[in-house]
């Protein structure tokens, strides 16, 4: 199974955390990754602190923890690619509306692309394929 269809069928909970170019980090809940390609992911943001920290530094890393039975999942180990604003690109890959609590009505969002550097499993320093 590759990495997307993966995804299409896992279900769980994922953790974005990014750091400025001081150091200092910032951990985030976010939903699946949105495949642009098997070695290119997006996320949608918002303008907070996830998104300013990729402003300086581009590397960033997602944890996903399966809603199973033990220690299951993903990491992934990502480089900032790209971002966008197009409105309409977003709401087209959107998977569900935005819940009131994810931001203000009107709030500008990114599509923030990033290579997939590194895939290894929640738990374990071996590297998948």
């Amino acid at each position: 199974m590759n990495l997307s269809e993966y995804f299409e069928t896992a279900r769980g909970t994922g953790v974005l955390a990014t750091a400025n170019a001081a150091g200092e980090i910032d951990v985030a809940v976010y939903a699946h990754p949105h495949f642009l390609d098997e070695q290119t992911i997006a996320f949608i943001m918002a303008d907070r602190m996830s998104h300013e920290n990729l402003r300086s530094n581009p590397h960033a890393a997602y944890l996903f923890i399966e809603q199973s039975e033990g220690y299951n999942g993903k990491r992934l180990y990502l480089t900032k690619v790209g971002e966008e604003t197009d409105a309409e690109k977003i709401e087209a890959i959107r998977r569900r509306p935005l819940p009131a609590e994810c931001g203000a009505k009107g709030e500008t969002k990114y599509l923030v692309s990033f290579r997939i550097d590194n895939v290894r499993p929640l738990v374990g320093d071996s590297r998948e394929g």
